[in-house]
């Protein structure tokens, strides 16, 4: 399958009862500025991978600051899952995954992305 250009809204977490198992029984690591919360499931409709993103009202206290590092992290994710998705695939396994921002500061989009990249390979380590 093609994991090129798309962010689908099956690709989102939306439900609370994922959210739930996602804080509850979930493994987690670190990569600066962002921290990776995530579990195993398996695969639903066609998507190996379900995300959310998270920006804490702590460290931005304005909207439009978590909304611009929101959208900075569904982007570098966007850009970057292929990485993960088609190794997944491959394996017939699913993932939600969480990623909150931890940092004081709106980091640059390649230092983000820097780090999305280093999280999906970080995940698809500890998965094999």
């Amino acid at each position: 399958m093609n994991y090129g250009c798309t962010f689908t809204k099956e690709e989102r977490v939306s439900k609370q009862t994922e959210i739930d198992l996602l804080f509850d029984g979930a493994s987690s690591f670190m990569v600066y500025p962002l921290r990776v919360v995530y579990v195993e499931k398996k695969p639903a409709s066609g998507v190996p991978v379900s995300i959310l993103v998270s920006v804490p009202k702590k460290r931005f206290k304005r909207a439009v600051k978590r909304n611009r590092v929101k959208r900075i992290v569904r982007e570098s994710y966007r850009l970057n899952k292929q990485i993960l998705c088609e190794f997944l695939e491959a394996e017939n396994k699913g993932l939600l995954i969480a990623f909150i921002y931890v940092s004081n500061e709106i980091g640059a989009f390649g230092e983000i992305e820097t780090a999305m990249k280093k999280a999906l390979n970080s995940l698809k380590t500890k998965l094999t």
